[in-house]
């Protein structure tokens, strides 16, 4: 049996041939152009495959990246805003301390007074301060809402208790701001246990904010320390039932149940101070009776005693105040670094990620150049061939 090729036989496969070569080296030559080995899902698919879920997690690390900047911008802003604060109060401290002088007049006062009006209307602007978005900082989660609004002589809080957050990493979210609730009106009072206050008042004594001794002995309720005479005291409890007494002397510490606070002056005979459990205070409240017992004064002994007593509380309502914003300041702090600690952990892991992906996509440069001299070389021997085959023809031997 004799086994006849046509001519369009040969020439039909001598042109398949060349178009196979092409292809081959078309698709090199794209390689090394592009520096990726594949090009299409089918060139590898376990490895394209492989390729797509890195590029998903280093595509969220961006999004994590970019949540991380905003995050930090607004915390920095924020922490600027309560060294701002933190400042403010420190002023207004040096100037109640001033004004509690013996050298003070009333005039002297009344101007110190206002000017702490004038302080805590800085105050205010400064809790309903703004980020670079325009969203307040201290609002919660009503980012759009102004936190703070004077009401007559208090401030109101429109505002809510949340604290919204970012996520920064694939189980790690960060808040960003606070609620302006927590951070300007629930300040401790007093001394944090306990709060003194003037009750009855007919002489010239003022009382500090005392302070516990031993927490052990403490028994948290309302005393009222009286005076029954200008060199003998008492504190009773809520009861009525007697707790402590003693002889008075002007400066000296007043214990009982654990605790100590301290009259000066000459109290009169009835005079009494009540000792209460503390709660909470905002700060905008202790600027406002802070400057309205300045405004009010005295010029006797027992009117000035009372603005002592009314000085010495707003101090330690404000030592309170400054020490809550440095405990704050200290979390925006440790929010910042996680902040940096979690860009490294993200910069390491795209590194390692963008490692691999290139591993399995990125051309080996020497292999490919190489290949494609090959392919080359055969697709020229192929059109050669074909150039021979063409001129193939009977009539050459006739």
């Amino acid at each position: 049996m004799i086994n006849r090729i046509s001519s369009a036989g040969v020439h039909a496969a001598a042109v398949s041939e060349i178009m196979k070569q092409q292809t081959l080296l078309s698709k090199t030559q794209t390689q090394v152009a592009s520096g990726q080995r594949i090009q299409t899902p089918a060139d590898d698919p376990i490895a394209t495959m492989r390729i797509l879920g890195m590029e998903q997690n280093r595509a969220s690390l961006e999004q994590y990246g970019r949540n991380s900047d905003i995050l930090a911008n607004r915390l920095s802003i924020g922490e600027q805003a309560l060294a701002d604060a933190s400042a403010l109060l420190q002023s207004v401290r040096e100037r109640a301390i001033q004004a509690n002088s013996a050298a003070m007049d009333d005039s002297a006062r009344r101007s110190i007074g206002a000017d702490i009006r004038s302080m805590s209307q800085e105050l205010l602007d400064i809790a309903n301060r703004r980020d670079g978005n325009g969203e307040y900082l201290f609002a919660g989660f009503s980012t759009q809402t102004q936190p703070f609004a004077r009401a007559g002589a208090s401030v109101v809080y429109a505002g809510d208790q949340g604290v919204r957050s970012l996520q920064i990493g694939a189980d790690q979210r960060v808040a960003d701001g606070f609620s302006g609730a927590d951070l300007f009106q629930r300040i401790r009072e007093g001394n944090g246990t306990f709060t003194t206050a003037t009750d009855v008042h007919t002489g010239a004594g003022s009382i500090d904010s005392g302070h516990v001794t031993n927490p052990a002995a403490w028994v948290p309720g309302t005393y009222t320390l009286g005076f029954t005479s200008s060199t003998s005291w008492e504190v009773r409890d809520s009861l009525s039932n007697l707790v402590a007494s003693g002889n008075y002397a002007a400066g000296s510490a007043i214990a009982f149940n654990g605790a100590e606070v301290t009259v000066t002056g000459d109290p009169g005979t009835g005079d009494s101070f009540t000792i209460a459990p503390a709660t909470t205070e905002d700060v905008f409240r202790t600027l406002n009776d802070l400057a309205s017992s300045l405004e009010v004064g005295g010029t006797t002994a027992s009117s000035r005693s009372l603005v002592s007593t009314a000085v010495a509380n707003g101090l330690t309502q404000l030592d309170q105040a400054l020490d809550h914003i440095i405990d704050t300041r200290a979390v925006v702090g440790a929010r910042l670094a996680t902040v940096d600690h979690a860009q490294a952990s993200r910069q390491q892991l795209d590194d390692e990620l963008a490692g691999s992906v290139g591993a399995l996509r990125d051309l080996d440069y020497a292999a490919a150049i190489s290949r494609m001299n090959q392919q080359l070389t055969g697709l020229q021997a192929a059109q050669a061939a074909y150039t021979r085959i063409a001129q193939l023809s009977l009539f050459n031997y006739l």
